[in-house]
């Protein structure tokens, strides 16, 4: 059986994911060990690069990233943040009051802070209040 080249990145990326969450511990802990042992390396790095990471964060692979990371910051939980991230993009009014979005400020994703799991996209009016959940 010969798999395509998609076939086998997929392959992997499954084993990958696998592996993490089985040595999860064992990774932090090398990760922080590296970090410690390599301090004056890393921050080097970090102000060689600091115009070049600047720039990523203006482009919108690196504002999809700084979103979805302030996402997960806040106990965002969801299978496929990707797709969320899409249907975040494309929702164009309050799924609650209807109001349409005159920018992204307006937007927010809610979602329960118990479970962390994602409810719906509200504008910042009906997220602040919690007034929807009587509608539900």
């Amino acid at each position: 059986m010969v798999l395509s080249a998609e076939e086998r990145k997929k392959r992997k990326a499954e084993k990958d994911k696998k592996y993490y969450q089985k040595n999860k511990d064992k990774i932090a802990e090398y990760k922080k060990e590296y970090r410690k042992e390599n301090k004056d390396k890393i921050k080097e790095y970090y102000n060689q690069n600091k115009d070049k990471r600047k720039e990523y964060q203006k482009t919108p692979q690196g504002i999809k990233s700084r979103i979805i990371s302030h996402w997960k910051n806040f106990g965002l939980v969801h299978e496929d943040l990707d797709a969320l991230y899409e249907t975040y993009l494309q929702t164009e009014s309050c799924n609650v009051c209807k109001k349409v979005f005159q920018d992204t400020f307006e937007r927010c994703l809610d979602h329960d802070h118990e479970t962390g799991l994602f409810r719906q996209i509200l504008c910042r009016g009906c997220n602040t209040k919690d007034n929807w959940k009587k509608k539900i």
